[in-house]
C-alpha cells in the first residue's frame, strides 16, 4: 500500500481482486494469508461486503466468492465500453480461420489479467476463464506485454527467482530478456509448454501511445501445433494487430 492510499478502502479492493481470480473461493484464513492481514481486521470488512452482496459467503464450505453486485458492476463497465465487443469481433475472425482459442489480456503488476476470450470449436482445447491471472514471464501474452521492459525493470518486477511450472518454463531473467528482445524485433511472442506441457501459445503486443497496452494470443494443444499452424497463427495475429491497436486508441481505460 502506498502512503496516499486509504487502508480500509485498499483492503476492500484487494479482497475483490483476490477473490476474482479464485473460482472456488477462499476461507477467511486463506484470505488472511494471501493479503498478509490479520483475520480480526478482515472479518468486519468481509462481513459488510457479504451483507451488501459484493461477495458471497458459502456457509457449508466456509468460503467467500465474488458476489452478485460485483458482477453487476462489471457488467456496467462492459456495457459502457463496447470496445470489448469490437475487440472480440476481431478475435472471432481469428478463431474462425484457425479454429483455436484466442485470448486478450493486460499486465497487472507482474501478472497477465485475462479480459476476453473466444473459444475454439475443437473438442480438445484449452480451458480458460476471463478474470484469471497467470505470471507474465511464462505466457505468450505476458512476454508480449513485457517486451519493452529493460533488464533493470525486469529485475524490479521479479526480485525473486522465477517459479517453474513445467520443465520448459523460462529459467531466469537473462533467458527471459533474450526472448523479449526477439519479441521487439518480430512482434511475435512464443510460449511452448511453459505453463502446461501440452499447450503452445503465440501472442503479439498491442501498442498505444508508444507503450504496450495489451496483447492478444492464440493457444494450441501441442499435438496440433505444426509448423503450418504456427505460420498461420502468426499471420493472423500480425494482420489483426493494427486493427486492435486502433480500437485501443479509443479506450484509454484499458491499460
Amino acid at each position: 500500500m502506498t502512503k496516499d492510499e486509504h487502508r480500509s478502502t485498499a483492503r476492500v479492493l484487494s479482497i475483490l481482486s483476490t477473490l476474482s481470480s479464485e473460482k472456488e473461493g477462499l476461507t477467511l484464513a486463506e484470505l488472511s494469508q494471501r493479503l498478509h492481514a490479520p483475520k480480526s481486521s478482515l472479518f468486519p470488512i468481509v462481513h459488510t461486503m457479504a451483507d451488501q452482496n459484493f461477495i458471497f459467503y458459502n456457509e457449508a464450505a466456509q468460503k467467500y466468492t465474488i458476489g452478485l453486485n460485483s458482477y453487476l458492476v462489471g457488467i456496467s463497465y462492459m456495457n459502457r465500453h463496447n470496445v470489448f465487443e469490437r475487440i472480440k469481433d476481431e478475435m472471432k475472425t481469428i478463431v474462425q480461420q484457425c479454429s483455436e482459442i484466442c485470448q486478450f489480456g493486460i499486465l497487472e503488476h507482474d501478472l497477465v489479467l485475462y479480459l476476453a476470450k473466444v473459444d475454439s470449436p475443437e473438442p480438445v482445447r484449452l480451458a480458460s476463464d476471463i478474470g484469471k491471472r497467470l505470471p507474465a514471464y511464462c505466457t505468450s501474452l505476458g512476454k508480449a506485454l513485457l517486451s519493452r521492459l529493460s533488464m533493470d525493470e525486469l529485475r524490479e518486477l521479479y526480485p525473486e527467482p522465477l517459479l517453474p511450472f513445467t520443465e520448459n518454463t523460462v529459467k531466469n531473467l537473462e533467458e527471459l530478456y533474450r526472448q523479449l528482445l526477439s519479441v521487439r524485433e518480430t512482434s511475435i511472442a512464443l510460449e511452448q509448454g511453459e505453463t502446461h506441457p501440452d499447450i503452445s501459445c503465440i501472442a503479439v503486443p498491442l501498442v498505444r501511445n508508444q507503450q504496450v497496452a495489451a496483447s492478444v494470443s492464440v493457444s494450441v494443444p501441442t499435438f496440433r501445433f505444426t509448423s503450418e499452424k504456427k505460420e498461420q497463427i502468426e499471420t493472423l495475429l500480425l494482420r489483426a494487430k493494427p486493427k486492435l491497436e486502433k480500437l485501443l486508441e479509443q479506450n484509454e481505460q484499458i491499460q
